[in-house]
C-alpha cells in the first residue's frame, strides 16, 4: 500500500551501503518514475546525470578539491567524507532543474516539481530496497564546472544510492493535527 511505502522511506546514507551494484535497469526504472511528477504548465524541468564506476571517484575527488579551495575553515574528516561518500554509492545521480527559458512560472515551481520528481525516486527505490539519500551540499554551486550544464539548468544536490543492510528504519513523527488548522 502506497501509505506503507510513504511512512517507511528513509535517508541511508552512504557509509550504509554495502557493494552490491545496482542494475542499470532498476536505476533506469527509478529514474523513469521521475518523469511522471506534477509539473506546472508542463515544463517538466527534472533532469538527471548518473554517475557510476570510475567516474564517482573523479566526482569525489572533484567535490573534495573544490571544498578544499573555497572553504576558510579546512576540516580533513570532511576533505574525506566528501571525497569518499561518492565511491561508497552504486551511483550518484545529480538532481537537475531546467529553467523554463520563457520563464512562464516561477523558479521555486520549477524547483518544487523537481522535488517531486526525487520524491518519486526516493518512493520507487525505497519500494526496491535500495537506500536512497539526497544530499545539498554548498558545493552544488561549482558542479557547471564537474558537468556540462545547458543554459538556464542547475544542479540542485546529488541523490545517492546503493544496496544496504539496514532492518531498523524505524521512525517518529509529531501528529499532524499538531500541524493543521482547519478553518
Amino acid at each position: 500500500m502506497i501509505e506503507d511505502i510513504i511512512k517507511n522511506r528513509r535517508s541511508i546514507f552512504p557509509a550504509q551501503y554495502n557493494s552490491e551494484k545496482i542494475d542499470d535497469e532498476v536505476i533506469n526504472k527509478i529514474l523513469a518514475t521521475a518523469n511522471w511528477a506534477p509539473t506546472h504548465k508542463k515544463t517538466e524541468p527534472w533532469r538527471f546525470k548518473v554517475v557510476r564506476e570510475e567516474k564517482l571517484e573523479h566526482l569525489g575527488q572533484f567535490l573534495a578539491d573544490k571544498y578544499k579551495e573555497t572553504t576558510d575553515k579546512f576540516s580533513e574528516f570532511k576533505y574525506k567524507k566528501l571525497q569518499d561518500n561518492p565511491t561508497k554509492a552504486s551511483c550518484v545521480i545529480a538532481i537537475c532543474m531546467q529553467r523554463d527559458p520563457k520563464e512562464s512560472l516561477p523558479e521555486w515551481e520549477e524547483i518544487a516539481a523537481v522535488a517531486m520528481a526525487v520524491q518519486n525516486m526516493w518512493l520507487t527505490a525505497s519500494h526496491l530496497g535500495i537506500g536512497a539519500y539526497w544530499s545539498s551540499p554548498g558545493l552544488i554551486k561549482h558542479m557547471d564546472e564537474f558537468f556540462s550544464l545547458k543554459k538556464g539548468e542547475k544542479c540542485l544536490g546529488f541523490f545517492y544510492m546503493g544496496h544496504h543492510n539496514e532492518t531498523n528504519l524505524e521512525a517518529e513523527r509529531s501528529p499532524i493535527e499538531s500541524k493543521v488548522e482547519w478553518l
